[in-house]
């Protein structure tokens, strides 16, 4: 599968964190790109976003407006698209009461998109999962889980974990039954950090940002996947294009997990003195239950303490020639960035 600069790319999500990324990416690589936003008041936000990652848009971006809970939209995003990356996930107004509230736009938002992108005759979709659809559900294993692993869904999930199992599964269902001609692949990151540009960003920021302001003197023992913005979305164009990538799905990290004790090192090594409210050292497990006891903000970690969900990159490195940036490297890149735009609480 060859492409050229004439290919349009439709991103999904364009105002995300990983979607302005990916955005930025398909620029670079000569794409035309068009993208949705649930307003297109949001277009601005999105064009300065990406000339702070260093990415001039003009004529070649162009935007639609477009919601995965609703139908309007999607034809127009879709046509004359060569690819599409679906980035974009449901956006629920805080907590769902019922898991249902996430899964069912999660899973229909996916087929949505699957629909449209194979009604306009597009080559392939590139679906945006999560390891979350991965590794849950299952025991502790000194084994590190790879693309042939799956979530397991008859085990007690959070909803979220939940609807990317599901989500993802219907894409493959999709892709063996309804796809025609289509090619479907699967990215799985697992939390995403690297340089922020602006106020909106990913979930996984909000654990340097607690670093800042933690409640304990130390990190628990909490392991963690990381994986940098820019690898991420280098990713899915790999994905995108590459022959072999069809029909695969390929985990988006940059290593094996890693501590948030070695998190914090990371940061502190990389801010110095603006760091020093950063806790330098690891709690024992017996220490954190111990403030969880005071504390009842800190109970939540402790079914998590000591246990090390372990990771395996190979397939996307070997099969794609992927080379992430490392964890410690993702790390510091996060909060160096917070740290110009001051949105570090406590820096100094």
């Amino acid at each position: 599968m060859s492409s050229t600069s004439t290919d349009t790319v439709l991103v999904t999500g364009g105002s995300g964190f990983l979607g302005g990324r990916v955005i930025a990416e398909a620029l670079a690589r000569g794409h035309r790109v068009r993208t949705t936003v649930r307003s297109l008041g949001r277009e601005q936000q999105v064009r300065d976003d990406l000339k702070a990652m260093g990415a001039e848009a003009g004529e070649r971006l162009s935007f639609v407006e477009a919601d995965l809970t609703a139908d309007a939209g999607w034809a127009q995003a879709v046509a004359g698209c060569r690819y599409v990356l679906h980035t974009a996930s449901p956006f629920p107004a805080g907590t769902p009461e019922n898991e249902d509230d996430l899964i069912i736009p999660a899973r229909e938002g996916t087929l949505r998109v699957l629909r449209a992108a194979r009604g306009a005759g597009v080559e392939r979709t590139v679906v945006t999962s999560s390891f979350a659809a991965v590794g849950y559900g299952r025991p502790a294993s000194e084994r590190a889980f790879t693309e042939e692993d799956w979530t397991d869904l008859d085990a007690e999930l959070p909803a979220y974990i939940k609807s990317k199992t599901l989500a993802e599964r219907a894409a493959w269902d999709f892709a063996e039954h309804d796809a025609g001609a289509m090619e479907v692949s699967v990215v799985n990151p697992v939390g995403i950090f690297g340089p922020v540009v602006g106020a909106d960003h990913s979930t996984s920021i909000g654990m340097i940002t607690g670093l800042f302001a933690s409640a304990t003197p130390g990190t628990p023992r909490l392991y963690f996947g990381v994986v940098d913005v820019r690898d991420a979305a280098e990713l899915h164009l790999l994905a995108m294009t590459a022959p072999q990538a069809a029909g695969q799905r390929f985990i988006a990290s940059a290593g094996d997990a890693v501590s948030l004790h070695q998190i914090a090192l990371a940061v502190r090594a990389r801010l110095g003195e603006d760091a020093a409210a950063v806790p330098a050292v690891e709690l024992s497990d017996e220490a954190v239950r111990a403030a969880a006891e005071a504390n009842p903000a800190l109970r939540g970690l402790l079914p998590n303490l000591g246990k090390i969900r372990h990771l395996d990159n190979t397939k996307a490195r070997t099969v794609l020639g992927w080379q992430p940036r490392s964890s410690d490297e993702a790390v510091a890149a996060t909060a160096a960035s917070l740290l110009q735009l001051g949105l570090l609480p406590g820096a100094k």
